[in-house]
């Protein structure tokens, strides 16, 4: 089926006079993770990971993606003619390298430019210009043979009251026109999904455990001008928007709006984050402010209520998570179980707690030698049982009204081997290594990476991810700009001074392909230390509460400083989840805790 995707694509490529048409992941919006809608790169390759970028031209077609799909991708690229460039390794060439060498002088490159970046536009049409040759930004040729693409979403929308934001949105407006008006801007373009859903106190239900609103949103120094569905947004919100001087307008408008913008303007927007067609219709004479979306450091600190409601999700998720590993210890082996049910099972618990309002990614349940996928997924073609044997990887998270869980725990199911034992215990070391840090202010997770990865590059070991990134609150579980990782990335930074009120997760790894995979990982909020004569000093407090399984723990193997780290986040995880378990789960949960 793929193939004959292909080559319909490639009819129509012929048609239009287009040597390669390059298929990026993103939505209109740069967002992620995407609606159905958006999934062009999926249909073409029938990879489904949330990251890559395809490229098919006349004779060949490529997908080029990271270090976390490597496996997932060669086995849903098999029996294609699509072949996996795997980035960042020896040899491999970048997207524009391979275009460099594959395509002729003269040649035209094609691409929906409503899903590519004004940056990424601008490199590509200077590659092509190198060629003598050209782009054309305006072609939707996925669309053209998707005969049964699903529509545009469309969710209702809500509003988040402050009770749970601790902020309100007139507030937000505030502070957005006062970063404008600071540098000197008519208008403020924004494109981005969740800074949309963080000004305005909104949420929806446009992306799959996003709860953002498919929207444009221009900012004036008197008006705010919102382009949506406007079906999406009952009577009660679109009135309490408009009180704040907030006008809805179509979706697609958008374009004809900017098209118009009176020359001399000033516009502030981010070319990293706006979208190449949106771009192309500003008019000469308006001068683009090509800045850093300010809703994005405003949106990363949190305020003191959402700190405190973070608080209180991570002790029900914690509560649902303890309930769902006694459960799978008590009863593997003896009652029928497999990585989907699981998920069923951990779903099940946590809609019972209070203001659950669902998965804040698709769960990463993966027994044996799944988990060396770093974001697998279960299917029903390579769902497995799980046996009273080896690890068990479980990376989930919930949205709660209080805000995004995002928590990683590898459960022993039976016997492991002292391998296996080796590199968990390595791997919770750098955890709670990287979580008890105490830095000066300034520090960012270039700097503080190490603690992480320093057990297993004593080793000789490493894993291929980042160690943290940011998460937003009943927002998107993945957010900039705060993060964790040694190195800095074209997609990663990882150079943002921590503030009071950032909440990054801390979640180093090991795998090993076909064999086991062990991850750890806690979310962490920022907050102040002492202030001495050499400054401000900043620490990390865990909110995540959930207990790391000891069986799987070599004691000999951490230093007593680490042992002591261990059992006083473990005292902590027993003292707020244990009111609200039962005499079992109580008594489990304290021998699960017990000092080492």
């Amino acid at each position: 089926m793929i193939d004959e995707r292909i080559e319909a694509l490639r009819v129509r490529m012929a048609e239009a006079g287009v040597d390669a048409y390059l298929v990026p992941t993103d939505d209109f919006h740069g967002s992620e993770y995407v609606g159905d809608y958006f999934k062009c790169r999926e249909y073409i390759t029938g990879f489904t990971g949330s990251a890559g970028t395809a490229v098919i031209t006349r004779d060949q077609a490529g997908l080029w993606t990271d270090g976390r799909y490597f496996i997932q991708a060669a086995e849903q690229l098999a029996g294609s003619q699509v072949t996996l460039y795997k980035m960042g390794e020896p040899g491999v060439p970048t997207v524009q390298e391979f275009l460099e060498e594959q395509l002729g002088t003269g040649s035209c490159l094609g691409f929906d430019g409503r899903a590519v970046s004004t940056e990424e536009a601008g490199e590509l049409s200077r590659l092509m210009e190198g060629k003598q040759g050209s782009i054309c930004g305006g072609l939707d040729l996925i669309g053209e043979i998707w005969t049964d693409r699903p529509p545009l979403p469309s969710a209702a929308v809500m509003e988040l009251d402050e009770k749970w934001t601790g902020e309100s949105r007139a507030s937000r407006i505030a502070r957005v026109r006062a970063s404008l008006t600071e540098q000197g801007a008519d208008l403020f373009v924004l494109t981005s999904l969740d800074d949309i859903a963080w000004m305005l106190n909104i949420r929806g239900g446009d992306i799959h455990c996003c709860p953002v609103v498919l929207s444009y949103l221009v900012m004036s120094a008197d008006e705010i001008l919102l382009f949506v569905n406007e079906k999406s947004f009952p009577d009660k919100v679109r009135h309490a928007l408009e009180v704040d001087g907030v006008r809805l307008l179509p979706y697609h408008a958008v374009y004809e709006y900017v098209s118009g913008i009176s020359a001399g303007k000033k516009l502030l927007l981010s070319r990293n984050k706006a979208n190449s067609r949106l771009t192309s219709l500003i008019p000469d004479g308006v001068t683009v402010l090509d800045r850093e979306n300010p809703t994005l450091r405003f949106k990363a600190v949190k305020t003191l209520t959402e700190v405190e409601n973070e608080r209180a999700a991570h002790i029900k998720d914690g509560v649902a998570l303890t309930k769902f590993i006694y459960w799978l210890k008590k009863n593997v082996g003896k009652i029928s179980m497999t990585e989907l049910g699981a998920e069923e099972k951990l779903y099940e618990l946590r809609s019972a707690q209070e203001n659950f309002m669902g998965n804040s990614f698709d769960p990463i349940i993966s027994y044996g030698p799944h988990a060396a996928i770093v974001h697998y997924s279960a299917t029903p073609q390579t769902d497995v049982p799980i046996e009273p044997k080896g690890l068990l990887l479980a990376d989930t998270g919930g949205q709660y009204l209080e805000g995004t869980t995002d928590v990683t725990r590898t459960i022993v199911m039976g016997p492991v081997t002292d391998e296996e034992k080796l590199y968990f215990t390595a791997v919770l070391r750098g955890t709670l290594s990287l979580a008890a840090a105490k830095f000066r202010y300034g520090a960012s997770g270039l700097n503080l990476d190490y603690l992480a990865r320093g057990p297993l590059w004593a080793l000789g070991k490493d894993f291929n991810h980042g160690t943290g990134h940011g998460v937003g609150y009943f927002l998107n579980v993945h957010e900039g700009p705060n993060s964790f990782h040694w190195k800095k990335t074209p997609t990663r930074r990882a150079d943002t001074v921590f503030e009071e009120g950032m909440i990054t997760s801390d979640e180093p790894g090991y795998y090993v392909e076909g064999a086991f995979g062990i991850r750890h990982e806690n979310l962490l909020v920022c907050v102040k230390d002492q202030e001495t004569e050499c400054g401000q000093f900043m620490r990390f407090e865990h909110l995540t509460m959930a207990p790391f399984d000891l069986d799987a723990v070599v004691p000999e193997q951490m230093t007593a400083p680490e042992r002591e780290l261990l059992n006083a986040y473990h005292a902590q995880v027993y003292e707020k989840l244990s009111p609200s378990l039962d005499e079992e789960e109580r008594q489990w949960l304290r021998e699960a805790t017990r000092k080492i």
